[in-house]
């Protein structure tokens, strides 16, 4: 509200202002990736906007070589939406009409287009010993699960920012 010389006061000044970071805050994340350890206390927090996109990295348990889950936000859902696979070693593979199979540059070959929707945005995880090495990757951070989370069932939620306690899933 403006005062008696044009100027806002500091209560409508303190307002216009949180009102503003509260709209921006809602423009560019609006959603948040979390992931809750066995206790339920999250072990991983980020802000992510619809669009983001990330990453679970592991290590097969057998072969030994990384393999890469790729998800996206996409209106507010958890979407799987690719997979790099070196090899169709055991529990890989490309299943028909699930994505669309490539090579890829750097050997072995993406699944793209999978655009399967995670059941209630929440990815169920048993997270490997530190040599599976399970890292989530997301906005330029790369947090390892396996480090934090050994052996321990986590899940991987995204939630909607400013929501009232976990994901029940």
């Amino acid at each position: 509200m403006l005062g008696p010389k044009g100027k806002m006061g500091g209560a409508s000044l303190v307002l216009a202002l949180t009102l503003s970071t509260a709209a921006l805050c809602d423009q560019t994340t609006g959603l948040m990736l979390e992931v809750f350890g066995e206790d339920g206390e999250t072990i991983f927090e980020e802000p992510v906007a619809n669009g983001s996109r990330w990453c679970i990295f592991w290590n097969h348990s057998v072969q030994h070589f990384l393999v890469r889950d790729c998800f996206v936000a996409r209106q507010g859902q958890m979407v799987l939406e690719r997979s790099h696979q070196p090899d169709f070693a055991a529990g890989l593979g490309h299943i028909p009409g699930r994505g669309t199979m490539i090579s890829a540059p750097e050997g072995g070959y993406w699944i793209e287009n999978i655009d399967e929707p995670v059941p209630d945005n929440c990815l169920r995880l048993r997270v490997g010993a530190p040599g599976v090495d399970h890292r989530i990757i997301l906005n330029q951070r790369d947090e390892n699960l396996s480090a934090i989370a050994p052996r321990q069932a986590v899940r991987i939620v995204l939630n909607s920012a400013g929501h009232e306690g976990e994901n029940s899933c």
